[in-house]
């Protein structure tokens, strides 16, 4: 005999639109009441098993995060479990692990962790990226082929750092790319031709530029951007995942580099200033936003409503967010080429499809303005558990 549960109030479904009525029957998602399905008799009139009512989403997106990293590399199978079950309870149902030496294909098919979308290891030049996490390449010019490596090894994306603090330039240090134009251009289009797309780590303006001629997909931070920058995001459809987590951080990283690298104080202040009026910015030029955490290394897992929370400070609103964070980010990471796209796009609620949803009692207009955007149940490839 069939489990069924019904969902009743706003179910957003992977299009975008939304039921006020969906059942899970034994865990598939049907926007057609099933009650006649069996004998009366066996389904108790058609009465469900359980019936849960208030705010239903496709499982948030966290295009940013690193299951499997610690701020010494690699962790323990444990420890990854234990961080990819931390996302899950937050209601990440969708993770794009963007750079990670950890090999967690192990944790595919299980329903205790989010779904996992690969893209392989940080790209970057020796002493210009965090210790212990990014493939270093001598030679620059060893990019394109790198990234075609590492294409290869992941689902469908790539990254690389395009920008990190130059301490050999002392007081002057500020972050600064990594890459010369014509090199990133070639490594674009080795991705491309792999079947990928290509991301970016980037803080600084100087970089955004050359990332956007060389045809980047999408970058990571993008704290740097000016006018110009995300009105050419916008034309040319290149996604900005903007962590505000991640920059609340930057006036703490000012503090600390002041007395050795007064520069790069200032550009961290200025960064770290206009964060909010970017997102707003970036919302208003039509630029496809996504959620990140940046989970991993030196940041919890689990935080993305903490991420949330900061878009809403910002000014976006809850309607928006949600929808960012979900059906959209989700629609996003399907567009593209490689296993990732096919996984993000049969996952989620789609009608006949095993469901992955968060399930909030409480509007999640009221949550995300009390900075509390925690899910009253979880379902996770059909089996659901209060978070």
């Amino acid at each position: 005999m069939a489990r069924v549960v019904a969902l009743s109030g706003r179910v957003v479904l992977n299009s975008g639109q939304s039921a006020s009525r969906a059942w899970l029957v034994d865990g598939r998602l049907t926007l057609r009441d099933p009650a006649g399905a069996g004998s009366a008799e066996s389904r108790g009139a058609g009465a469900p098993d359980a019936e849960l009512t208030g705010w239903f989403y496709p499982g948030l997106v966290d295009v940013h995060c690193h299951i499997g990293l610690g701020s010494e590399g690699p962790v323990a199978r444990e420890t990854a479990v234990t961080q990819a079950r931390a996302d899950l309870a937050a209601g990440t149902l969708l993770v794009r692990d963007a750079g990670a030496q950890a090999d967690t294909h192990f944790l595919d098919g299980r329903g205790d962790v989010p779904v996992i979308i690969r893209a392989g290891q940080h790209v970057a030049r020796p002493k210009r990226y965090l210790r212990h996490l990014a493939v270093e390449l001598d030679e620059a010019a060893d990019l394109p082929e790198e990234v075609a490596r590492q294409a290869r090894a992941g689902d469908g994306w790539v990254k690389i750092v395009a920008d990190w603090i130059d301490r050999s330039a002392g007081q002057e240090a500020v972050v600064a790319p990594l890459w010369e134009p014509a090199v990133l251009a070639d490594a674009v289009a080795a991705a491309h031709e792999a079947g990928a797309r290509m991301t970016a780590h980037a803080f600084s303006t100087e970089a955004i530029g050359p990332l956007l001629e060389a045809g980047i997909d999408c970058i990571e931070h993008g704290s740097g951007m000016l006018e110009e920058h995300i009105s050419e995001a916008a034309a040319r459809g290149v996604a900005v995942t903007p962590t505000l987590v991640q920059s609340a951080n930057f006036a703490e990283f000012a503090a600390a580099g002041q007395a050795k690298f007064p520069a790069y104080a200032a550009q961290m202040r200025w960064l770290y200033e206009r964060r909010f009026a970017l997102l707003a910015q970036l919302v208003d030029a039509g630029v496809q936003i996504l959620p990140g955490s940046d989970a991993g290394g030196t940041l919890a897992h689990g935080t993305l409503p903490d991420e949330l929370a900061l878009w809403a400070e910002a000014g976006l609103s809850a309607g928006d967010i949600m929808d960012f964070a979900t059906w959209r980010a989700r629609a996003y990471l399907a567009s593209g080429p490689g296993a990732g796209a096919v996984q993000a796009g049969a996952t989620g609620l789609i009608d006949g499809a095993m469901a992955d949803v968060v399930h909030y009692e409480q509007d999640p207009a009221e949550l995300l303005a009390a900075g509390a955007l925690t899910p009253t149940t979880v379902v996770r490839a059909g089996e659901h558990s209060g978070a």
